[in-house]
């Protein structure tokens, strides 16, 4: 698994045991990263540790929005109805290319696609990419809803 994709994993893990339980989000991800192999062969940078903080106290703060927004512009998937880890996937993807715009849109959706592959159902990877692909048709009005000043 690629570093970056580690890292997505990880804030994945932690978005969604916060997303089922009262656990706090900054202990979940100290325990997720306690976890990683001593011996280094499972190993994120300070750099991705931060990038996987950045995903998880991004989106926190905003995940009843963004869950509106999705379910918006992708009315065909009833929002209640998403499993919590795909839930959780298409807000890793939607914050990743609409809020902090650090990724490009096409990475954003792969990366998601990975995500599901691993986490996912087996017909997780192509719900992810439908959803995100409706996304994509309307990432100018996502991103506008999700700046910090129309929250």
């Amino acid at each position: 698994m690629k570093s970056r994709t580690r890292a997505r994993s990880i804030a994945l893990q932690v978005l969604f045991e916060v997303d089922m339980t009262d656990h706090l989000p900054e202990l979940v991800l100290e325990q997720r990263l306690a976890e990683l192999s001593p011996d280094g062969s499972e190993f994120l940078s300070p750099d991705l540790v931060d990038f996987t903080r950045q995903i998880i106290f991004g989106i926190i703060p905003i995940a009843e929005k963004m869950d509106q927004v999705i379910a918006e512009y992708a009315p065909e998937w009833p929002f209640e109805q998403i499993a919590a880890i795909d839930r959780n996937i298409l807000r890793i993807a939607t914050w990743e290319f609409a809020v902090s715009s650090i990724t490009p849109l096409k990475v954003a959706i792969n990366e998601a696609v990975e995500l599901a592959k691993t986490f996912g159902s087996e017909s997780t990877p192509r719900f992810i990419n439908g959803v995100l692909g409706s996304l994509a048709d309307r990432e100018k009005d996502i991103r506008n809803q999700l700046k910090p000043g129309a929250i």
